[in-house]
């Protein structure tokens, strides 16, 4: 007789070795009709890439930067950039895979970066920016202690580093959470 064990979500830094995988998992969880499985999709807004590899590979191995894996038995589910910027930290780079989004993956995600950064670093807080006119993103993040700013900077616009924009009207807002 065989008993089933509950899986186990893990959380590990990421190494260059990860690169590939996590580049897929971004642009699974934003762009492309794969990205319309989950709630976090940006394919209304942005056609293009979300991440490349050069850009990952530059986050992994920056000073101060951490990019956080979740996994389940081998399997990579989510990624998240935390960077210590002097007494806060900036998150980024969030993305869970579209299948695993709405069961609580997220928020044992952003509160492990949030434990680095207050734990590990001695962050005072957690800085992001949202695209402005994601509110049900924007909605999910305040009811996680995120607040709004009111501060914005412009999308890059031009710059398909960062997506092909099919709207105008981008732009990033700052959130913060005290620690």
């Amino acid at each position: 007789m065989s008993i089933a064990t509950p899986t186990t979500t893990t959380f590990r830094i990421a190494t260059p070795a990860d690169i590939d995988p996590i580049v897929a998992l971004v642009e699974s969880a934003y762009r492309g009709d794969v990205s319309r499985k989950g709630w976090t999709t940006e394919a209304d807004m942005l056609d293009g890439q979300r991440t490349d590899a050069p850009g990952v590979d530059a986050l992994i191995r920056k000073p101060n930067s951490r990019v956080l894996l979740a996994e389940r038995d081998g399997a990579l589910l989510a990624c998240a950039h935390v960077e210590k910027q002097g007494d806060a930290a900036y998150f980024g780079m969030f993305s869970v895979r579209p299948d695993q989004q709405g069961g609580g993956l997220g928020k044992a995600m952003l509160a492990e970066a949030e434990r680095i950064a207050r734990d590990e670093w001695a962050c005072r807080e957690v800085q992001m920016t949202v695209i402005s006119i994601r509110d049900e993103l924007i909605d999910w993040y305040k009811r996680r202690g995120y607040q709004r700013t009111g501060r914005y900077s412009p999308f890059p616009y031009g710059d398909e580093r960062f997506g092909i924009p099919k709207r105008d009207d981008l732009k990033f807002e700052y959130l913060v959470k005290a620690l």
